[in-house]
């Protein structure tokens, strides 16, 4: 038989990479994995907020629970914030969030200093890495060897081994080249983000002395949260870093809502935070930080295939869906598990065409069910400060009922599996998308009445359970969002018919058809 030169090869050794590589040598210490990065030195990118399944990973399977909690800021959940003008008193505007700290642990992180950190755990692990190289060129064989060649110093070299991983994010060099790449083109969001400095501070004495109400209305900390700007067609987020700096990035539906002009885009993002009160609090004196500024013309995608008999996909190689509820690093924590998984049974020589099947059957699924349960239409909605409230408790109280729970219960197991997976993952998605079409729709009649975001006002939705991976409070918290949205219902009886869609977006692309 021939030598290979390596058992997996891994193109990117950022999170996804050096996790998966990592997860391995774990699992299986003489295997020999090479992962190949384009770059010199990380640079910050989006995913800087984790959610409570992707904080699981890092802490209770990758057990970084004392690097997290030394390097990074601990997340205070998320708090989202609405008003009816830019001249709103801050006192004023609709808040939804937590009252108390949150139950579990989540982080506000700095993507360059947590991928660097894996990806030196897995040197140490024994991964050999190649730094700075680009990858020229690939041929797959299923069942057999896989060539790499990849351009390191200006010299050419060619690799062998049994499996070639993709971790190279939004580049997603496997699906492309293969054909399996879609871009999803039902829901058009775009985004642009930069990193300021000078940025206001929630949580200050001097909001506080100005305004005692607002300051005493919570019992945590509203500046390390995650705090999105919301209105109708996009959102802001608002994301604190260690070193001082802050995130702002604004997220939004193309065919519902257009970013102000500007020369760069800091400029655009000033000029649109600041037309919102607690943006305009927060940023009035702002600064950018360098050029750290990015813009993408379109954000969700996925692959149609995620692995072979040889290969396989993981993080934003696989696919991206929408960074609204800080999920990006869910899906590349199970990929990332479900392919260290998969590789370790090729590496036993065990049958895999049965795994390889059921993995590519369950990311489709999961993809298409989570997409519809949460995304799809949710712009229409998202400035609508009752509506979101009605939806911010279901969709999460769903999310610590099914995701969260069962990673906790059993790491090992479920982040093998993917989101909404199974029998009851079917039925909550069913539940999840039902009720997110009605919000929509109920949006576009209060759009057309001119009754949309009468909410945004004067209101304070504040969850005092918090959100826990507990099914007794969970249902609880799904019943209070289902009785505000059954109460949006009946209330939007009595507004006027609609004469014909507003904005509404188009069918779902045919390789996406409604789950069963």
């Amino acid at each position: 038989m021939q030598s290979l030169d390596y058992d997996v090869v891994i193109i990117g050794g950022a999170f996804s990479g050096a996790s998966l590589g990592l997860l391995l040598k774990r699992a299986r210490p003489e295997t020999r994995i090479l992962i190949i990065e384009r770059t010199t030195e990380f640079d910050r990118k989006v995913g800087e907020s984790t959610s409570e399944v992707a904080s699981c990973f890092l802490t209770r399977v990758l057990r970084l629970s004392h690097y997290m909690n030394r390097q990074h800021i601990a997340k205070q959940g998320l708090r989202m914030w609405f008003t009816g003008d830019s001249n709103t008193p801050i006192d004023q505007c609709t808040e939804i969030g937590g009252l108390y700290q949150s139950r579990l642990p989540a982080y506000q992180i700095d993507r360059s200093q947590l991928d660097e950190h894996l990806l030196h755990l897995a040197q140490e692990a024994g991964c050999t890495l190649l730094r700075p190289a680009k990858l020229k060129d690939f041929t797959l064989t299923e069942g057999g060897t896989q060539n790499v060649t990849v351009e390191v110093d200006g010299e050419t070299r060619t690799y062998t081994a049994r499996w070639l991983a993709d971790a190279s994010g939004k580049a997603s060099v496997l699906p492309r080249k293969l054909g399996h790449w879609r871009k999803l083109d039902s829901h058009p969001t775009q985004s642009m983000w930069a990193r300021f400095q000078n940025v206001g501070n929630l949580d200050s004495y001097e909001i506080a002395r100005d305004h005692p109400a607002f300051a005493a209305a919570v019992r945590t900390s509203r500046d390390t949260a995650t705090n999105h700007l919301m209105g109708r067609g996009w959102w802001c987020w608002i994301i604190p870093l260690k070193d001082g700096d802050v995130s702002l990035g604004l997220t939004y539906d193309s065919r519902l809502f257009s970013p102000p002009e500007g020369a760069n885009i800091a400029e655009k993002l000033l000029t649109h935070v600041r037309a919102h009160p607690i943006g305009r609090l927060l940023f009035d004196r702002a600064e950018p930080v360098g050029t750290d500024m990015r813009a993408y013309a379109h954000l969700p995608y996925h692959t149609t295939q995620i692995c072979a008999d040889g290969w396989s996909c993981v993080g934003d190689a696989a696919g991206f869906m929408d960074p609204l509820y800080s999920q990006g690093l869910d899906y590349c924590a199970h990929t990332v598990f479900a392919s260290h998984k998969l590789i370790l049974q090729a590496l036993e020589d065990k049958p895999l065409a049965e795994p390889v099947a059921a993995l590519n059957t369950l990311f489709n699924q999961s993809y298409q069910r989570w997409y519809q349960s949460l995304y799809q239409g949710k712009y229409h909605y998202l400035g609508d400060a009752q509506l979101m409230n009605a939806a911010f408790l279901m969709d999460l109280a769903s999310y610590f009922i099914g995701p969260v729970r069962l990673v906790y219960e059993d790491p090992d197991t479920e982040f093998a599996l993917l989101p909404y997976s199974g029998p009851a993952g079917a039925l909550f998605a069913r539940f999840m998308r039902f009720y997110n079409r009605r919000l929509a729709h109920i949006a576009q009649r209060r759009s057309a009445a001119g009754t949309y975001g009468a909410h945004n006002t004067n209101h304070r939705y504040l969850v005092k359970g918090g959100f826990v991976p507990t099914l007794g409070p969970m249902f609880k918290i799904l019943r209070q969002g289902i009785g505000i949205w059954l109460k949006a219902e009946w209330n939007t009886l009595f507004l006027p018919r609609l004469k014909a869609p507003v904005t509404q977006a188009p069918a779902l692309e045919p390789r996406l058809q409604p789950f069963s």
